[in-house]
């Protein structure tokens, strides 16, 4: 059964919109990943997402596939993004099955909580190498392809929607710095200087390249893993309520439309204000500094009851 539109998209957007266009998505199968590509779909674009997990990426292809009859979406599995030959490979597929990648959203990423007394120098790499390392990869390997698109798409801004464009999901806890959260700030902190510098080097050729930070978003398989209280409800954050998936799909759409035409090396949180006041953050929970002094693990009651402990080595 499809999901309703308004759980993903807001109304304001024109069905249609992207149509003729093709997003490709790392993480596409995780919650904000998939919203993104679903309010692209519903609004006319093909998709391919790729992943680790080959039955998760297939199942969420065929559910996002809903959106609009006669979409084509592709779910591919087995992508590690730090290995650049298994991005190659599924990039190779989206432009031979769907014809074309117009809009890249760089979403891989991994997570947990540990203070840096438990954070094994293995861990921390492996963040950085999915987070960092990983929309490296993908950029470099799409970028012909994007400007490729680009090109072709410049010609009428008017009736045609754009093409050439990029948005990589980040993180706010860098802003600041956050406990527990050492291994994502340093990894976040480097996708936002990977935007930029794309911003600066290929806005010449007609490609933008923008970020958005989520901050915590209700319903979410990182809310499920990462808080106490999975069933965040938005205390503390100025908006007063926690954010939605169709949040950040909305700055989604709004960047890969016409809307955002001049909109090129931003960082757009989208955290009602979060941020500024550390609303909501990971590890946030935890007292502080009375946790950290304490020595103990973390643990968190996720989703189903299931206690994680963290901080253990990795």
């Amino acid at each position: 059964m499809p999901v309703e539109r308004s759980n993903y998209v807001s109304d304001v957007w024109k069905n249609g919109l992207f149509e003729n266009r093709v997003v490709f998505c790392t993480g596409g199968s995780g919650s904000i990943c998939s919203a993104q590509v679903r309010a692209l779909v519903h609004l006319g674009a093909d998709a391919c997402i790729v992943g680790r997990n080959t039955k998760k990426a297939e199942a969420v292809a065929k559910d996002i596939a809903m959106a609009r009859p006669g979409s084509k979406v592709l779910g591919i599995g087995n992508v590690d993004v730090r290995v650049p030959e298994s991005l190659e490979r599924a990039i190779d597929q989206c432009v031979k099955e769907l014809g074309s990648i117009d809009f890249l959203i760089a979403g891989a990423a991994g997570n947990f909580l540990a203070p840096m007394s438990r954070l094994s120098i293995n861990a921390f790499r492996t963040v950085l190498e999915i987070d960092t390392l990983g929309s490296f990869n993908v950029t470099k390997l799409a970028l012909p392809h994007l400007m490729a698109a680009a090109k072709k798409g410049v010609s009428s801004i008017s009736t045609q929607a754009p093409a050439g464009r990029i948005i990589y999901v980040s993180a706010t806890m860098h802003y600041t710095g956050a406990q527990l959260q050492t291994h994502v700030a340093v990894a976040k902190s480097g996708v936002d200087a990977l935007s930029a510098n794309v911003a600066i080097e290929y806005g010449p050729h007609g490609i933008t390249s923008n970020v958005i930070s989520p901050g915590p978003i209700a319903g979410t398989e990182g809310m499920a893993r990462l808080s106490v209280n999975p069933q965040f409800t938005g205390e503390g954050i100025p908006l007063g309520r926690a954010g939605t998936v169709k949040d950040i799909a909305d700055a989604t759409v709004y960047l890969f439309s016409h809307a955002g035409d001049y909109v090129n090396g931003v960082v757009l949180p989208v955290d009602g204000g979060a941020w500024r006041v550390a609303g909501g953050n990971p590890g946030g929970e935890f007292e502080y500094p009375g946790f950290l002094l304490s020595g103990k693990s973390v643990l968190v009651k996720a989703a189903g009851n299931e206690s994680r402990k963290y901080g253990s080595k990795l």
